[in-house]
């Protein structure tokens, strides 16, 4: 008899007169470590540090607002159009990562053309890099909700899901779903694995002279993933079920594409010399020279 894994872990991590839940922290920590990540790439180019509180509001605002309205305009339009004030009810659930990618492109468009006064394909290549951990972080996050897990499977690796989670985290018997691929982690396992990548290219292979790899490597290690998990990924609304792909692969493949693009652009182009004093900079001006 196969030993499946039953999947027990409480979606709140603290139930009291505050709740504290497992997916909110997981956003927290991803934020704190990418912060750090990104403050310590701005020194090490010497960017000025006051950027960073910039870029990092606009990428919250850009993650949450995009996430929200992506989940809403690509999976539950109906829903939501008759009932707009259930928009805001974000604590309700319902976020859509390529929405949420969609917003943090907005933002960074922001920060780049108003803080920065540069290219964005600058800030691209410096802010995936943490993105991409934030990104497994949200899975895990996902993981601990008992949620967007897959289709039944007699894998060793399969898990059990409670399925009436709010239930039971009311006093009620759990109800466990059929042994399912953990989807969560086949996605959180990608996202680590290229956030590894994507460090070790910058700090080791200088990849951030060539304007827009890392950006590309960092769109095809996302989307990728995601188009090819979704085919064992139950769909996340009943509409999907007789679609040849589902909206997330639909979703995904403009942005492989574009990292396609991108990657063959930045190798076809003359690298970037780039002064690195590793200390900030005094002021608003980075320091940066061609050869």
């Amino acid at each position: 008899m196969l030993d499946f894994v039953t999947w027990t872990a409480n979606p709140d991590l603290i139930h009291s007169f505050i709740t504290i839940r497992w997916y909110g922290l997981m956003f927290a920590i991803g934020f704190l470590i990418g912060y750090n990540v990104v403050a310590r790439i701005f020194k090490h180019e010497g960017a000025p540090e006051k950027w960073l509180g910039t870029l990092l509001l606009w990428t919250m605002a850009g993650t949450i607002i995009g996430a929200r309205l992506g989940h809403v305009f690509f999976y539950e339009w109906d829903l939501y159009s008759n009932n707009p004030i259930h928009i805001l009810y974000i604590w309700e659930g319902g976020l859509a990562s390529h929405g949420g990618a969609i917003g943090v492109i907005v933002g960074v468009l922001c920060f780049s053309w108003i803080t920065a006064k540069k290219n964005p394909i600058w800030t691209f290549d410096r802010l995936v890099i943490p993105v991409a951990l934030v990104g497994g972080l949200i899975r895990l996050g996902n993981l601990m909700n008992h949620e967007i897990y897959g289709h039944v499977t007699d894998l060793p690796w399969a898990f059990r899901f409670i399925t009436n989670i709010h239930a039971w985290q009311n006093g009620a018997e759990p109800v466990f779903s059929a042994p399912s691929h953990p989807t969560q982690l086949y996605e959180a396992g990608c996202y680590f694995a290229l956030f590894a990548l994507l460090m070790w290219m910058y700090w080791r292979k200088n990849a951030e002279t060539r304007p827009g790899l890392i950006f590309g490597v960092f769109l095809i290690g996302i989307f990728l993933p995601r188009l090819l998990i979704e085919f064992v990924k139950n769909n996340q609304v009943e509409w999907e079920a007789d679609m040849m792909l589902n909206m997330g692969q639909i979703l995904s493949i403009p942005f492989i594409i574009a990292g396609i693009c991108l990657i063959i652009y930045s190798l076809s182009r003359p690298k970037v010399h780039i002064d690195f004093p590793d200390k900030f900079a005094p002021d608003s001006t980075h320091v940066k020279r061609k050869k």
